[in-house]
């Protein structure tokens, strides 16, 4: 029962059992989250949010993925959640209480970075995907990528 219920909250209550592109779409279904989080809560709900989702992500991959060979399996996209949420930390000053032609090209732009440093695993985002095998690094490689994007993020919502 616990692996059921952990498999679903993992999956991101089943976004991760498409069949093509199961981070593209787990980052995706995160984007409404990442909207409501920032424009009503702001950095700090944000930032909660992360951290809320980076534990409950942990402990649902250990559960799901408890006695199977693979520990980062596609359909695990609880992972590509928090990291997506990541990649808007540093630019909620311009989401909050706002939703215009610039906080919309925000969004696409943060989704777009997130999904470029979640695949091309570069520095930290490399080491933890490929040296942490476990369920605290399935969560942290995404993680990773959120902050890189975060970073590029912020410098381009700056020039919008």
């Amino acid at each position: 029962m616990i692996k059921k219920i952990s498999l679903f909250i993992a999956t991101f209550f089943g976004v991760g059992l498409a069949k093509k592109a199961p981070g593209t779409f787990g980052s995706l279904a995160s984007l409404p989250l990442a909207f409501v989080l920032s424009y009503f809560l702001g950095f700090k709900g944000l930032y909660y949010a992360v951290l809320v989702v980076f534990i409950i992500g942990s402990i649902t991959v250990y559960f799901a993925t408890k006695g199977e060979e693979q520990t980062d399996p596609g359909k695990i996209v609880i992972d590509e959640t928090a990291g997506q949420l990541t990649s808007f930390l540093l630019v909620t000053p311009y989401l909050y209480h706002t939703f215009n032609l610039k906080t919309g090209l925000i969004y696409l732009l943060g989704f777009a970075l997130f999904r470029l440093f979640d695949i091309l695993k570069i520095g930290p985002v490399k080491w933890a995907d490929t040296k942490v095998k476990n369920a605290l690094g399935v969560m942290l490689d995404d993680i990773f990528a959120g902050i890189f994007a975060a970073l590029v993020l912020m410098l381009l919502a700056r020039g919008l």
